[in-house]
């Protein structure tokens, strides 16, 4: 049984996870990410209703919560320990 538990507690260890310090404090890479990402997205969603694209997206809404996800994930893999 002790075997099987350390067996699969393996994976769950990293050498060094995806951390940022920042006011004294570590944040996770994606945290920070999420931070960068949201004003990105307000500035796409600026772009995007300036050329007239905004008023032909279908959901909407989900658009541009998956543009936030992207742009947190893309940060949080560009910045994480390899």
């Amino acid at each position: 049984m002790a075997v099987m538990t350390a067996f699969l507690l393996t994976g769950c260890g990293t050498p060094r996870a995806g951390e940022f310090l920042l006011f004294g404090s570590y944040f996770p890479a994606w945290l920070v990410g999420t931070a960068l990402g949201i004003p990105l997205t307000f500035l796409v969603r600026w772009v995007l209703i300036r050329t007239g694209i905004d008023d032909q997206l279908p959901l909407r809404l989900l658009v541009y919560v998956c543009l936030t996800v992207l742009f947190a994930m893309a940060f949080a893999y560009a910045y994480s320990p390899r």
